[in-house]
């Protein structure tokens, strides 16, 4: 048992409005700058749609993610090293603008700035790309809210074999929003793709990051992630993608896109998982059992042996606090209620979704029934607006089963609490049918709907003792070992390309200064520092060389020999 930590996501998406609050404030926080006008860490997506990039999810075309080869091994769709090296400057499997869309502003001065004239002046779209004027014909929001659904909706991927299930007829479609980040998954294939070794994953907390000194630009990460969530930076020629706010999560604060969440259906936490059982789990030859394959990697944080191991392993008590408090271990394991995205790409993602339930009391009302019966809600889920088979295809591989598991739970919820909220005596045999207790189906009411910030986002700190594995690349990959599908190796396209960036004079003060003070935000010492870039190279400022112990008893001379500078 290899005991490691990952940072992980939750999301209901029973309550998504699709207000794209947390698409606007990420692209604030991370993506509002020249050369990735049309990137969006986050997005919110209406299903049945194309997503974003077009068709992202038509892994034929795409060739993202994972496969098993003849021989049951875990290999690369894309391709390995020989493909990736007789392609590396011509990359087939790219999305173009025009998947993403040409990114626009609008020529706001000419409404200011026009001469008199008959006609009123308009602000025409300009491309952001090439400056030119353009027509607009598509974005990476066109399509929201079933815009178009009868021309659009229909090029959705998923619907590949349900047609006879989903009707675009005013009366009869059906929809619901998709939000969407960077999966930080267990399995990188992003990882696994690049030549450079320039993405990794750090090993303390999971997350999935790009070391920009290092990336060269092959752009083989776009095509590996089968998510589509790594985006390239045409001006810095740089890839960049979802950092999962690590520096707000590296002092207990959530990420922008779930602080900022209108309807409160994102949750934050810490699971443990076996490193060791992440290949054996991604290596499943039956793709619907990929996601009860990645359960079994979790490990409950509440056992002993477990404790353990992870205390073995150097994760901080707080950490493993955090974890048995964590609302993704809860939802996952303990209810079972969120399920993964696209488990068949074999990623082992950590962003996991709980399936929408919203449309079933409709469905049973339009029968005439009590639309919170029971017995009723469980009849409806079969003949939901929303069929189970597409959300099936979204979430286990097209097993139905799981998400009807799921679906019967949260119709068990709502019933049993009717009864509660109407001061009736609660019916234990509501959750037995679905193998819960009454205290189980309240406690995970509370959580769903009625949990405080602190029950949302469990977030343990960083450690200033760990500050090095933090702020240092660290390209561990949960495969990155000999005989592993992980990381690419050494050599001149492996992860030693380009040799070990130097460590700065500034990152040892820092780090120095981190191990030694009761705060990071306010170190003791900070009216001394040296600011280089606005050193002139004259003279000897004070706190350019570390002072001598008898230089700070006033015994011995200055600077470690060095005379005083004169003015």
């Amino acid at each position: 048992m290899r005991v490691m930590a990952q940072m992980a996501m939750v999301m209901n998406l029973d309550k998504c409005i699709g207000c794209h609050t947390c698409s606007v404030t990420c692209k604030q926080a991370w993506t509002n700058r020249g050369g990735v006008e049309y990137v969006w860490f986050n997005n919110v997506e209406t299903r049945p749609g194309q997503g974003y990039p077009r068709t992202y999810e038509d892994q034929q075309r795409w060739r993202g993610g994972w496969r098993l080869n003849r021989r049951g091994r875990l290999t690369l769709k894309a391709g390995g090293r020989l493909r990736k090296l007789l392609t590396i400057f011509s990359n087939p499997k790219l999305p173009s603008i025009d998947d993403y869309y040409e990114p626009w502003t609008y020529d706001y001065d000419n409404l200011t700035s026009a001469p008199l004239s008959e006609h009123t002046p308009v602000a025409r779209p300009r491309s952001l790309i090439s400056g030119k004027h353009m027509k607009i014909s598509w974005s990476a929001n066109w399509d929201d809210d079933l815009g178009g659904a009868p021309e659009q909706a229909r090029k959705d991927p998923l619907l590949a074999g349900i047609e006879d299930k989903v009707r675009f007829e005013f009366e009869r479609t059906f929809m619901f929003y998709l939000p969407r980040i960077c999966e930080h998954c267990l399995n990188p294939s992003c990882v696994a793709s690049c030549p450079s070794g320039a993405i990794y994953k750090r090993s303390e907390d999971g997350i999935v990051l790009v070391d920009q000194d290092r990336c060269r630009g092959w752009r083989f990460c776009v095509s590996g992630c089968p998510y589509k969530k790594v985006y390239f930076n045409h001006r810095t020629g740089k890839a960049e993608k979802c950092t999962f706010c690590f520096p707000r999560v590296e002092v207990g604060i959530p990420t922008v896109c779930a602080e900022t969440c209108v309807g409160r259906l994102r949750y934050i936490g810490l699971v443990l998982y076996d490193a060791d059982r992440v290949l054996e789990a991604a290596s499943t030859k039956d793709e619907q059992g990929l996601g009860e394959a990645q359960r079994r990697v979790f490990l409950d944080p509440h056992d002993p042996a477990v404790v353990r191991e992870a205390e073995l392993a150097g994760i901080p008590d707080d950490w493993i606090e955090a974890a048995q408090r964590s609302p993704v271990y809860r939802l996952i394991e303990d209810y079972r209620l969120a399920l993964p995205l696209h488990p068949e790409y074999r990623t082992l993602p950590m962003v996991w979704y709980i399936p929408p339930l919203s449309p079933v009391v409709d469905v049973v009302r339009d029968t005439g029934h009590d639309a919170e019966e029971h017995g009723n809600l469980f009849a409806a889920i079969e003949a939901l607006r929303i069929p189970v088979e597409y959300l099936a295809k979204l979430f286990t591989a097209g097993d139905p089963a799981p998400v009807e598991a799921v679906l019967r739970r949260l119709a068990a919820m709502r019933s049993y609490l009717r009864d509660i909220n109407l001061g009736r005596e609660p019916r234990e045999e509501i959750p037995a049918k679905v193998g819960m207790t009454g205290e189980e189906i309240y406690e995970m009411y509370r959580l769903l709907a009625l949990a405080k910030y602190d029950e949302r986002y469990v977030i343990p700190t960083a450690h200033a003792e760990q500050a090095h594995g933090l702020e240092e690349l660290a390209t561990e990959c949960s495969l990155d070992y000999d005989g592993g599908p992980g990381m690419l190796g050494s050599g001149p396209f492996g992860e030693s390309s380009g040799g070990a960036p130097p460590i700065a004079v500034e990152n040892f003060r820092m780090l120095h200064t981190r191990q030694r003070t009761d705060t990071v935000a306010a170190p003791g010492d900070k009216q001394h520092r040296v600011n280089l870039l606005n050193w002139d190279g004259k003279g000897l400022p004070e706190g350019l060389f570390p002072a001598r112990r008898e230089d700070e008893e006033g015994t011995g001379p200055s600077r470690r020999g060095h005379p005083e500078p004169r003015s």
